[in-house]
């Protein structure tokens, strides 16, 4: 299962590197045109993602990751089409549409196959996938485009996430049965809580993508790429060794301190002046986020049961686009007003209140699920 969410996510990862250049160069676009395509897929995402979590709940997992993986495979073949940039804004809107249901069933996957005592480092390991393929997918799309073309970063575009089908459809399907009668709306309350926690916390990745380079750029030292690696590495590295937290800890007593450590790595990125303090206050912040999402995820789908975990799972990983999205546009604003270490400072503190908000009981939740007729 891991292999074919794997495989349906490199049709995202190549592409990331190849498209700006495209679009400035054969399309002859601008750099506004750069950014309307690359962030349209977080349009579709934000919508399918709910909605592919109830889909995977009342039609069953398998399905639902086969047809993700389709459509980003269709996305693949979109690009394909000669039509400038609004056949590439199509593209990309197909590519949200199936990435974010492939993730939604996936994840929800991933936690029927785990026991119940494991399932923190389930989503944690999980989630590795989406960090595999955007490790990857940049390397093989750029290998193909400046040995081949762009024809064949767009083919393989297209011919991993449909391989991505072929696994999926040779999976037996989850353990739990689909459950079609499932009480409910689209959005689900369990999902809130621990979704604004997130979407703070998403607020400082989009930070340290978008202004780390030119941050260090401009304090002197330099090497963002580097320090971006060791986030990178530092997030893979404690999904691999500390992926247990949450279930040996508790997963809110968790989330309190990884948004803690996402805070005080973001604070330490910006008063950076060096490298080696860069380096620390980056891979403090890539532990602290890396560690946060699993334990967030865990008390989602403690709160929802198994009848409606499809949907808990997509309402709050739609969070995490909203606060990329979000977060990019609000760390560019502060960027223009005060410069790049406050946009690091300002992000430290949306990261702490994210833990105040995960450290909250979930009384009003079991409030609102009594309102709603929900089951405790």
């Amino acid at each position: 299962m891991f292999v074919a969410c794997l495989l349906a996510f490199l049709g995202l990862g190549s592409v990331l590197p190849v498209l700006p250049r495209y679009i400035r160069g054969p399309v002859g676009s601008t750099d506004l045109a750069v950014g309307l395509v690359t962030g349209a897929f977080a349009f579709t995402a934000v919508v399918c993602r709910p909605l592919g979590g109830r889909l995977a709940d009342a039609r069953g997992r398998r399905l639902v990751v086969i047809l993700g993986a389709l459509l980003a495979s269709t996305a693949g073949f979109l690009y394909l089409v000669p039509l400038g940039v609004p056949g590439l804004v199509v593209a990309r809107l197909v590519l949200g549409a199936g990435e974010g249901i492939v993730f939604t069933a996936g994840a929800a996957w991933t936690v029927d196959l785990a026991p119940e005592g494991a399932r923190g480092r389930a989503i944690g390991l999980f989630g590795l996938a989406i960090w595999t393929a955007l490790t990857l997918g940049p390397l093989i799309g750029e290998l193909l485009r400046g040995a081949i073309s762009y024809e064949a970063v767009w083919t393989f575009a297209a011919a991993a996430p449909l391989a991505g089908a072929g696994v999926a459809a040779l999976l037996p399907e989850s353990p739990h049965p689909p459950a079609p009668d499932a009480r409910g709306g689209l959005v689900a309350p369990e999902a809130l809580r621990p979704g604004v926690s997130l979407s703070l916390a998403a607020v400082g990745q989009a930070a340290f993508a978008g202004f780390i380079v030119l941050h260090l750029e401009e304090q002197g030292p330099g090497h963002g790429a580097l320090v971006f690696t060791a986030f990178g590495a530092a997030v893979v590295g404690a999904r691999v060794i500390a992926g247990r937290l949450p279930d040996v800890v508790g997963p809110r007593r968790t989330a309190v301190g990884a948004a803690a450590c996402e805070a005080v790595g973001l604070a330490v990125v910006g008063f950076a002046s060096s490298l080696p303090v860069a380096m620390v206050g980056a891979v403090v912040t890539g532990f602290g986020f890396s560690v946060l999402f699993p334990s967030l995820a865990l008390i989602v789908v403690n709160e929802a049961g198994d009848a409606r975990r499809g949907a808990a799972l997509g309402t709050f990983t739609a969070f995490f686009d909203i606060g990329m999205g979000v977060g990019g546009l609000v760390a560019g604003a502060i960027a223009g007003a005060a410069g790049y270490p406050a946009v690091f400072w300002v992000a430290a503190a949306l990261a702490g209140t994210g833990g105040v908000v995960a450290a909250a009981g979930s009384a009003r939740l079991r409030g609102i699920r009594a309102d709603l007729g929900l089951p405790p």
